[in-house]
């Protein structure tokens, strides 16, 4: 049905907290620079409006630091822009901050917990290769 896939990838160790939050700062990453994957708001029995949604499902994988690392270097290599998330984030308490102590860290060195993507489905498999479904 897309010709795309939308796909987060978290590392495993995470506490369940930071899992989900991680997440869901990467999908707002992909959903807030591709407006052409909203969907329209929702109205319910009653008339209440409600957000849209994502038309696209998100797979969700998980994979360790190093497998991380690849993914991350491997979407930088084929020129996919990604949403990444570091751990040194997890210390922060806004965007502002998170920017910086981000801009601090090279593709070498950054301890990605968390990466988003959304490109043509055969390359998001290369690039998440190694990945698992996260359970």
């Amino acid at each position: 049905m897309f010709d795309t896939k939308f796909v987060i990838v978290v590392r495993g160790d995470l506490e369940t907290w930071q899992k989900l939050n991680v997440t869901a700062f990467l999908s707002s990453g992909i959903a807030g620079n591709t407006p052409e994957m909203m969907g329209v708001p929702y109205k319910d029995a009653v008339g209440n409006s409600y957000r849209s949604l994502s038309i696209q499902p998100c797979i969700v994988l998980s994979a360790d630091g190093n497998t991380l690392g690849n993914i991350h270097r491997r979407a930088l290599s084929r020129g996919v822009e990604a949403a990444v998330y570091i751990e040194e984030m997890f210390a922060t308490g806004h965007d502002e901050d998170n920017r910086e102590v981000f801009g601090q860290f090279n593709p070498d060195d950054a301890k990605v917990v968390g990466i988003a993507l959304r490109t043509d489905k055969k390359i998001a498999d290369k690039i998440t290769k190694g990945a698992k479904l996260h359970q």
